[in-house]
């Protein structure tokens, strides 16, 4: 079942091993007037804090210790197949794509984070 906004509040978690990037992140969303309810640092915590929380919108990145952003992306849409998961990544756009549709992200989101991209992918999977 899809996650409704919280009182109108679009929430968001960040996923990515590097604190430097999670932190640009945040900055970007909270301007744009969404609400970040967790961070996490690798694919294990993702899905847990998922579970826990249900963000309207996770954004993920692909590569991190113990657990990548694509099996994170796999088993968060075993847990909600509606669930909003954008893979976000500086890799080879290409094979970053098909790795995304494998595990049935929502979108793409490129590094280095570009304002107008993350609205726009966001809108895109609201």
């Amino acid at each position: 079942m899809s996650n409704p906004p919280r009182n109108g509040v679009l929430t968001v978690m960040i996923v990515d091993d590097s604190e430097v990037a999670r932190n640009l992140l945040r900055d970007i969303l909270e301007e744009c007037g969404y609400t970040v309810i967790a961070e996490a640092a690798d694919g294990v915590e993702a899905v847990a804090k998922y579970d826990e929380l249900r963000p309207l919108v996770t954004i993920m990145d692909v590569k991190m210790p113990r657990k990548d952003g694509i099996e994170a992306t796999r088993e968060i849409l075993a847990l909600n197949g509606d669930a909003r998961v954008l893979i976000c990544s500086s890799a080879d756009h290409d094979s970053l794509i098909a790795a995304s549709a494998e595990a049935r992200a929502s979108g793409v989101i490129y590094k280095p984070f570009i304002l107008e991209q993350i609205v726009a992918a966001i809108e895109a999977v609201l």
